[in-house]
């Protein structure tokens, strides 16, 4: 069976329960069968929001078909790092949909909120759509950009968030100096010297990426906003014709959006079935069909297919293949005293 097709959910869990039922009404234990009002937190990163918004009916739709219950999930959206933080203080999320595989790793690491082996758990390390950071200008391109060296000159002004509070700025970041270091061919000091000339460049460092776009796109301040590609293709979409641009750079970064169940508060909640079933749907064609909608890159072949128009082709470098893992390029470049806090001071 294909890893994007999906049986109906969990057939055996549902002849499990009905011969529970039957059994339980033999007994003189149990009455008419009567459903239930369920309820699922989805904690998820900021820019997220109306993705997840028109998938979750879907979903719940789809639930209610199979089991007779109604569904109801809930979203919480922010930076993804800060919802991390949120769900180790209390927050209790029943699924997470994030945009950094170190955001998820963190609720395995720290009180084993997720599993240890979530990224196998589903398909692509359990990353169900992906993007890139992407370049946003406003209409007709006035400083003519159309590269990651573009971004350095000192008549141009960036938004974008800021990395130490923001997945989204990390990708940022992080594909700059990965551009910067084929380009100069392995030299650290200039891949370290093209960033601080990037960061200097950014009028407003905002701690997420919907603060980003809002100061762009609102404020009217910056000359460039660097997001993932699906939010500039949104926000083109949202404004009038020939406001905006998309620039993609002929090499990027992937920028992964991993999801996972949070065992440790499902569990508790009762509600580990609908999350696991809530996050194979995202698989499902029709899943990848409404996600590509909102601009995101997806995996099913079909889809694939159906939207290979939609998207400009790009040279994708990885995390674990230019800084070894996300692990290694957290400690080297957003730990205390790392790169970033070099260039900061500089």
């Amino acid at each position: 069976m294909s890893l994007f097709s999906r049986a109906p959910l969990s057939r055996r869990r549902l002849v499990k329960n009905s011969l529970g039922a039957g059994l339980l009404a033999f007994a003189g234990l149990a009455g008419p069968a009567q459903a239930e009002e369920q309820e699922i937190l989805n904690v998820s990163y900021d820019i997220a929001r109306e993705l997840y918004a028109a998938l979750n009916p879907v979903f719940a739709e789809e639930w209610k078909a199979e089991t007779g219950n109604d569904l109801t999930i809930q979203q919480s959206h922010a930076g993804s790092s800060k919802q991390a933080r949120a769900i180790l203080q209390g927050l209790q999320a029943d699924v997470v949909t994030f945009n950094q595989v170190l955001d998820v790793q963190v609720l395995a690491d720290r009180g084993g909120f997720v599993a240890e082996d979530w990224k196998s758990a589903l398909p692509n390390n359990a990353s169900p759509y992906y993007s890139l950071p992407a370049f946003l200008v406003r209409g007709g391109n006035p400083k003519g950009i159309e590269d990651w060296d573009d971004l350095v000159r000192e008549d141009v002004s960036l938004v974008f968030p800021n990395p130490k509070t923001s997945g989204n700025g990390r990708y940022t970041y992080l594909a700059a100096y990965a551009y910067a270091l084929e380009a100069s061919g392995g030299d650290e000091a200039a891949a370290l010297d093209f960033v601080g000339k990037l960061l200097k460049n950014v009028a407003v460092f905002d701690t997420g990426g919907r603060g980003a776009t809002t100061t762009f796109v609102e404020r009217n301040i910056g000359d460039v906003l660097i997001t993932f590609e699906a939010e500039v293709e949104n926000i083109r979409a949202a404004e009038d014709d020939g406001a905006y641009e998309r620039v993609v750079p002929e090499t990027s970064l992937l920028a992964e959006f991993p999801v996972a169940l949070v065992e440790k508060v499902a569990e508790q909640r009762g509600t580990a079935d609908i999350g696991r079933a809530y996050l194979e749907f995202l698989y499902s064609t029709e899943a990848q069909r409404i996600i590509a909608s909102f601009n995101n890159r997806v995996h099913d072949p079909e889809v694939v297919e159906e939207t290979a128009d939609q998207f400009p082709e790009v040279r994708l470098l990885t995390v674990d293949d230019v800084f070894g893992s996300w692990e290694e390029a957290q400690e080297a470049h957003f730990g205390d005293g790392g790169t970033l806090d070099q260039v900061f001071r500089n």
